[in-house]
């Protein structure tokens, strides 16, 4: 070997030297491959110097894209007597991740991590091949009862606290991670950050879009971006509400008013009639008294209909202003919820937000038909609306009653109420005998449909003297009534009574007549002197 040769070696050698000295134990460098073989991957890390990353810190994948050329980090393991150095690959990318989280941690960054495991009290999350803990109640704002779904999930993280290993070892499989980190706080945070984004958004007076979240008895529940906003029920409409579901459905998105809103205790109120304007600021201008609209029946109570005549705008047709009937039926008997009808306006007071309604007063008053339909002598057919102990009372078709007196039922017969002869209900018919239309008065009989006995037939058949047998109607302190050929009513004096006599109500005796008054239409009768007869 002559001497140039060994200048050279010489060189090679301080060159090598020179660059382990650069080299030291727990460095990171960037290195880059210039090999791949069976034991590891050969790279080199500057200076003239070449390591080797074990094989098995590589996973299939991995090796199956590596190619030479291709660069990353490389932690300095160790430097042998023989000068090889052993890199290790894992521990440079660990060694970083945990300046990256200290970082993460101390500017109070979020982070990504995958759930892994489900442990006890939480579940065990990966980040950047770091094992972290997740407490269950730092999951979500709410109680999570199935932690099982969040497995294999990549979910944003806050660091909320770091327990770094000394020396950086560290094992995936360690029942207890460095890391601990909450999901819960960028929940929070993300909610914060939108709801000063709606703040920026809301001023009174203003619109705001929200989606209906909850529906009570007294109002809805509106959410505004990460804030709730209430709309009581007096709000939704200027109609009656009954209920807030007549308007809105549970996740409904819809235009409200931002009626008030106070930002220290973050309540907001909100309005939906007020996107249009109050209708009874103008209800004078469009509705006078005396004339005729149309509107919707949209309630129906005991004493009377509400009508909409425009949304929010109702009037009451009151139980008296339905029918001319002097007793009007319930409201349900003549209109139903819904039905279209036409309604006289009585009155408007603005002040006090009423609107009286008539619809009776569209038909024809009763009276005045009655007055150019019917006149005394004229026969009418009605029913039986009530009985009193004076008459009965007839429904005719006009919708009036007319007054049948107890002595205009029957020509003969002694009747001392009408339920005797009639019923509720019962179809009659009668002769007019008066009208009073300025007393609204219509006076009935049903006797005079037929001739007077007492002028024809009775002086001709009942004589003085005559004889017969009677049906005993009744037996009272003043003499007994007696019923004769099923016609006409006498009564037998009590001086007149003979005793001997078997006498029942239901009975037959034989009388006599003794007395006749065609003026007082009384006949007077006798059980004495009267010639043997067959009862």
């Amino acid at each position: 070997m002559d001497s140039h040769t060994n200048v050279e070696e010489n060189n090679i050698e301080s060159l090598y030297e020179e660059s382990l000295l650069r080299i030291e134990r727990g460095d990171i460098k960037q290195g880059r491959v210039i090999a791949i073989k069976n034991d590891g991957v050969v790279v080199d890390i500057g200076y003239k110097s070449e390591g080797l990353v074990p094989i098995n810190e590589f996973s299939e994948s991995e090796l199956a894209n590596l190619k030479e050329g291709d660069c990353f980090e490389v932690f300095i393991e160790k430097m042998d007597e023989q000068g090889g150095i052993i890199l290790s690959k894992t521990r440079a990318y660990r060694i970083r991740a945990w300046e990256r989280l200290n970082e993460i941690f101390n500017k109070g960054l979020q982070v990504e991590g995958t759930v892994i495991e489900r442990t006890k009290g939480g579940l065990f999350v990966d980040i950047m091949g770091i094992r972290a803990f997740l407490p269950a109640s730092q999951v979500d704002l709410k109680t999570i009862r199935n932690l099982d779904s969040f497995i294999g999930q990549v979910v944003p993280l806050k660091v909320l606290k770091i327990n770094q290993p000394k020396g950086f070892v560290f094992s995936n499989k360690a029942t207890e991670a460095p890391l601990i980190v909450s999901r819960r706080q960028v929940i929070e945070e993300e909610k914060l950050r939108k709801k000063e984004e709606v703040f920026k958004k809301i001023s009174e007076g203003g619109l705001i879009r929200g989606t209906v979240k909850n529906i009570t008895d007294y109002g809805v529940f509106v959410d505004i971006g990460s804030v709730d906003g209430l709309l009581h029920i007096s709000d939704i409409s200027w109609r009656k509400v009954n209920h807030p579901s007549e308007f809105f459905k549970v996740g409904q998105e819809d235009e409200f008013v931002v009626l008030k809103f106070d930002r220290e205790t973050e309540k907001v109120t909100l309005g939906y009639k007020q996107k249009k304007p109050d209708p009874w600021l103008t209800v004078e201008s469009k509705y006078t008294a005396g004339t005729t609209v149309k509107g919707k029946v949209v309630s129906i109570v005991d004493y009377g209909v509400f009508v909409e005549l425009e949304e929010g705008l109702e009037g009451l047709v009151h139980l008296s202003e339905l029918d001319w009937a002097p007793r009007p039926k319930h409201p349900s008997k003549y209109v139903s919820l819904g039905n279209e009808v036409e309604v006289l306006i009585l009155s408007v007071k603005k002040d006090e937000r009423r609107l009286s309604l008539s619809i009776k007063q569209l038909k024809p008053k009763p009276w005045e038909l009655v007055i150019k339909k019917y006149k005394p002598g004229d026969r009418v057919t009605g029913r039986v609306k009530t009985l009193t102990d004076f008459g009965a009372f007839i429904r005719l078709p006009e919708g009036v009653d007319g007054l049948i007196h107890i002595s205009d039922i029957s020509w003969t017969k002694h009747i001392k109420h009408p339920s005797e002869v009639l019923r509720k209900n019962q179809k009659v018919e009668a002769q007019v005998l008066s009208i009073d239309p300025e007393r609204e008065r219509i006076a009935l009989g049903i006797k005079q449909l037929s001739p007077d006995p007492w002028e024809s037939e009775i002086p001709s058949k009942f004589k003085l003297g005559a004889e017969f047998i009677g049906k005993v109607l009744k037996k009272t302190e003043y003499g007994i009534f007696v019923e004769l050929e099923g016609e006409v009513e006498g009564l037998v004096y009590t001086s007149e009574i003979d005793n001997s006599q078997d006498i029942i109500e239901g009975g037959e005796i034989p009388v006599r007549i003794i007395k006749l008054n065609l003026e007082e239409r009384k006949i007077g009768l006798s059980m004495k002197n009267i010639k043997r007869r067959e009862v």
